[in-house]
């Protein structure tokens, strides 16, 4: 439902940006606020209703989480100062560009910059996220690769063949085309920063081709860009952690991924359809 809840996101915008569609946080978070709860009280009900848990009661469990955090005591300064840096990141992602022209990069670099002046972090403890550091590096690449695909004229290219096949169909009809081959065209990618980075522009070129509002369009398919990560075992970085705890067969999962592919689609074309309709989006 955010521009910053996962890491293909910013990149979405970016490359939306470089068509001249703007996509703000603000923008991204109404649009996707009341389609985004309705799956989220929806897919979890209906995943229960189709593979509910061996366990289902743990009457212990309130009692142990207040147990530890009388253990954990009052909040210390530093959770305070995180506390702070937390909300003051969230003011700039949200107002920051419309107020005085800060990005988001400049905003995590603001933040970061605080918690080591401040002894929060120490420059030790980034360097030991080698997670993050593994994200900067591939994303700083595939985000040139993206950029360069479109200069090299491999997306122009592209639009003009997949224009064709969905020429003269009406834009809704060929949109809706296009976001389901963009969706499912996941199963064949071991990434969602990796899919964005090499589909997004593409497909976006597309969608406005056909006559596709470029601002619905940008935001479309950057929701899709997190909904299909649950297609897969190994569609999205804690796919595989999460597979790898065994609760789950491989089967199952591939079973109700599809499923909440479905729920996904449609939660996402009829409610959302009719929030962008409203929002004045189409």
């Amino acid at each position: 439902m955010f521009l910053t809840a996962m890491a293909a996101n910013p990149l979405a915008a970016k490359l939306a940006g470089q068509m001249h569609i703007n996509v703000g946080w603000g923008q991204w978070a109404i649009a996707a606020v009341v389609p985004g709860l309705v799956s989220l009280v929806s897919v979890p009900f209906l995943l229960y209703k189709a593979y509910p848990p061996e366990i289902k009661e743990t009457p212990g469990a309130s009692e142990l989480a207040k147990q530890k955090l009388v253990e954990m005591g009052k909040m210390r300064r530093q959770e305070w100062i995180m506390l702070a840096v937390f909300i003051l990141l969230l003011f700039l992602w949200i107002f920051g560009d419309q107020l005085a022209k800060i990005d988001s990069a400049t905003t995590a670099l603001v933040g970061l910059g605080v918690l080591l002046l401040t002894g929060v972090l120490t420059w030790k403890d980034i360097l030991e996220e080698e997670g993050a550091w593994d994200t900067l590096v591939w994303f700083a690449a595939l985000v040139m690769m993206a950029s360069f695909l479109n200069e090299l004229g491999l997306i122009p290219w592209f639009t003009h063949a997949a224009q064709g096949m969905v020429g003269g169909v009406n834009w809704s009809i060929a949109f809706l085309a296009l976001c389901l081959v963009y969706f499912y065209s996941h199963y064949l990618f071991a990434s969602q920063t990796a899919h964005v980075s090499s589909m997004y522009a593409a497909f976006l070129s597309v969608s406005v081709a056909v006559g596709t509002p470029p601002l619905l369009a940008a935001l479309v398919l950057g929701f899709v860009g997190n909904l299909f990560s649950s297609l897969t075992h190994y569609g999205s970085g804690p796919a595989p952690v999460l597979f790898g705890s065994g609760y789950v067969e491989l089967g199952a999962w591939w079973k109700l991924g599809a499923l909440a592919s479905i729920i996904n689609i449609l939660i996402w074309l009829i409610v959302g359809g009719l929030w962008w309709k409203l929002l004045g989006l189409w």
